[in-house]
């Protein structure tokens, strides 16, 4: 019957190639439809009832197919459905009891989230399980492989040989991995051994063992790695592996190897559980190669702990660990500059609880700060500090009383002190009862009225005329009881106001005038020299400050906004001799100066992107400006253009060429070319001070479809031996880059 059809369609294709010099278009058309179609059609209908095989859920379409018992023979476009599989091929056969099948010829076979298309196919339709050769395939939503042969396990898991792999959808991939063995889990994983990635055609990077995610979310795998060169410390190559523990906790192990200088490991675990408990831990060791002229570094650790928990009767834990075994270590191999060049260890452990006006809290504390250029440190513990406050309570309007009361033992001095065990030591308990008067009545002007009276129990004490020297005297067991209260008054206003509106009525531009001016009377305490005090000296502050503010308000989206602000004010001390300043008697000629710096501000933020900060002091007696920060910030990270600009001055006025004096300059900028799939980010410290630079940072992030590419060139000016670093990264897919556990900007 087919053969007849065909017979039939070769003479309606000869009659109408006649019917093309004699005929119209529009018959040719019609002709078309009648004698070529139509019968193709027909043809096709007879076949497939004729060239079928059916069952309950088997059916085989092909030009030809023979049954024996068993077994069927087909070929010709063959079809095969069987459930939710469709086979195609060019010749099958098909045991119909045991559902085997082997096909070959252009096979391809459909599942409902996978396409394979394959030479050869030896396949059972139940099992799912069977042998392909020579195959190309897709994994959803975008891998895409080629292998030699692929053995089925199941439904769910593939084993590959001589394989290839991507995410790419060129021709020539942008890159691909290239193994000699694969193991695929849908929706899981592909591990690959032996496995070389290329760029394009140039193979780049060899890996024993290859864990490539297919999961959206978290997945356990190794990173892509880092390496790079550094002209102290050599190459150098970082490899991070991810832990995706629970959906609540996760880990990423770190390992770091510098040809120059040692290896290191690392681990960054965190956590987070329904209760509000949460945290993460990090910790880093450093193994260092034998150097005869660095013996006395060996090994170098940092952990870094924070936590933070919900306990029994609503207590909130909180813990927070910053330490690092050697200064040295943190400032050659730190590679976030902020850290490097402030080099701290902070150790807390606080526990807290409130409850309606009352708050409740406990801390034990040590923090240590080193400064290089003197090569000590600052040390302070507190064990432990307790305190029990109660907020404003309102007794009657419009009076509100609060308490303060407060048990601390603590330590204070050098390295060098402790070491000596003459560091400051004091143990007390502070009671400190406030009453607060608020006066609102009056629109334009607000008057503050605070009480405080003081009682401070000390349990030691200095020996009476045993102070020589602010701080140092003979330690005796008395205890010593200090009172004093103080009145504290502050004034804002009268405060003056004038709107700017636009040509359409609608209100522009608000400008505030805010006058200000605060009293404190500190009341003398007696026996103020016996008291151990941080700094050594006892201060008591009886001083009026004034201030004038401007502020420029706009209304934007009905939402009033403060645009622009300008700030001026000073201190003037009624008892001198007992103010801050009396710290620089020396430097003066006469009496204690009454007059603190005069400090100012400006703040501009026409809009939320866009903002500049300007504050600053003067010196009236020095002549000199002691701090000036400016800060411009035009953009925000990941704006198509950012930068931002810091620049601070600091200076004691008294103590001239200090090992806190700073003067230094930074600037941000970034920079995202979509056109050309670019990010460049660039940071660079300048030390105005000293006129050399500290720290620039060059970064480019290249975006090639499926590829991410980060060049990171560093130059640390800072350290002992200068250091360039030059650092490369990549990501693939679905797999993360290894970050650097001691990086950052």
């Amino acid at each position: 019957m087919y053969s007849f059809l065909l017979i039939l369609q070769g003479r309606c294709v000869k009659f109408f190639s006649k019917a093309i010099d004699t005929m119209e278009k529009k018959r040719i058309f019609s002709h078309f439809i009648l004698f070529i179609i139509i019968p193709l059609l027909i043809g096709n209908i007879l076949f497939s009832s004729e060239a079928g095989f059916y069952s309950e859920d088997l059916n085989i379409i092909a030009r030809y197919q023979q049954k024996n018992n068993d077994r069927i023979l087909a070929t010709g476009n063959v079809e095969v459905h069987y459930r939710n599989i469709k086979l195609f091929a060019d010749r099958i056969e098909l045991n119909t009891e045991t559902r085997d099948v082997y096909a070959e010829g252009n096979v391809s076979i459909h599942f409902p989230e996978e396409v394979i298309d394959c030479e050869r196919i030896h396949f059972n339709l139940d099992s799912s399980r069977g042998e392909l050769k020579k195959v190309y395939g897709r994994i959803q939503p975008s891998i895409f492989y080629e292998a030699d042969s692929i053995e089925r396990k199941d439904a769910n898991l593939y084993n590959l040989r001589k394989a290839k792999i991507t995410s790419c959808t060129q021709a020539v991939p942008r890159w691909k991995f290239s193994c000699a063995e694969a193991k695929f889990k849908k929706d899981d994983y592909i591990e690959m051994w032996h496995s070389v990635l290329s760029i394009k055609k140039i193979p780049v990077f060899y890996f024993p063992y290859l864990r490539y995610p297919l999961d959206r979310e978290r997945a356990t795998g190794f990173l892509m790695p880092q390496f790079g060169y550094s002209g102290v410390k050599g190459l150098f190559y970082s490899q991070g592996f991810y832990l995706a523990l629970k959906r609540n906790m996760d880990a990423t192990f770190n390992f770091d190897y510098y040809s120059g200088r040692g290896f290191g490991g690392g681990l960054q675990y965190r956590y987070l559980f329904s209760s509000g408990t949460g945290g993460d831990l990090s910790a880093y060791i450093f193994k260092f190669k034998e150097d005869p002229e660095r013996e006395d570094l060996d090994k170098a650790y940092i952990i870094r702990f924070n936590h933070n928990q919900p306990i029994l009767l609503d207590f909130s834990l909180i813990a927070n660990v910053d330490y690092q075994s050697s200064f040295d270590f943190l400032k050659e191999f730190d590679n976030n500059f902020k850290r490097a060049v402030v080099s701290n260890r902070a150790s807390v452990v606080y526990l807290s609880r409130s409850w309606s006006s009352w708050n409740l809290s406990a801390r034990v504390s040590r923090f240590e700060t080193y400064f290089a250029e003197a090569n000590t440190s600052s040390i302070k513990h507190n064990l432990p500090y307790i305190a029990l406050n109660i907020s404003q309570m309102k007794i009657f309007s419009p009076l509100y009383f609060s308490l303060s009361s407060v048990f601390d033992r603590w330590e204070f001095g050098w390295d060098y002190e402790y070491r000596a065990g003459t560091q400051r030591r004091s143990q007390s308990l502070s009671l400190r009862p406030e009453l607060t008067f608020p006066f609102t009545t009056i629109p334009w002007i607000t008057l503050s009225s605070t009480f405080v009276a003081n009682f401070n129990y000390y349990f030691k004490s200095f020996e009476p005329g045993s102070v020589r020297s602010p701080g140092y005297g003979k330690l005796i067991d008395e205890p010593l009881l200090s009172t004093n209260y103080l009145i504290n008054m502050e004034l804002t206003g009268p405060v003056f106001n004038k709107v700017f509106f636009r040509a359409d009525g609608s209100p522009k531009l608000k400008h505030i005038i805010e006058p200000n001016i605060s009293y404190i009377y500190d009341s003398p305490v007696s026996a103020s020299d016996r008291i151990i005090t941080l700094t050594g000296y006892f201060f008591r502050y009886h001083q009026l400050t004034y201030s004038l503010t401007n502020r420029f308000l706009i209304k934007q989206n009905d939402m009033t906004r403060e645009v622009f602000t300008l700030g001026l004010s000073q201190t003037f001390y009624l008892a001198p001799e007992e103010s801050p300043l009396q710290m620089y008697k020396d430097f003066f000629e006469g009496d204690i100066p009454r007059f603190s710096d005069i400090e100012g501000y400006v703040r501009f933020y026409p809009s939320h992107k866009y903002s500049i900060d300007v504050s600053t002091a003067f010196n009236p007696y020095q002549k000199v400006f002691p701090s000036l920060h400016l800060a411009v910030n035009l953009g925000r990270y990941g704006d198509p253009l950012m930068c931002s600009v810091s620049w601070f001055k600091g200076t004691n006025p008294y103590y001239k060429d200090r090992i806190y004096d700073r003067h230094q300059i930074n600037f941000t900028g970034g920079v995202t070319i979509r056109k050309l799939n670019l990010e460049a980010f660039t940071v660079l410290d300048f030390n105005i001070q000293e006129r050399k630079m500290l720290y620039s940072l060059f970064s480019l992030v290249y975006h090639y479809q499926c590829l991410d590419f980060k060049a990171d060139l560093k130059i640390f000016y800072f350290r002992e031996k200068p250091e360039t670093q030059f650092r490369i990264s990549f990501g693939l897919g679905n797999i993360g880059k290894t970050t650097d556990l001691l990086g950052g900007y």
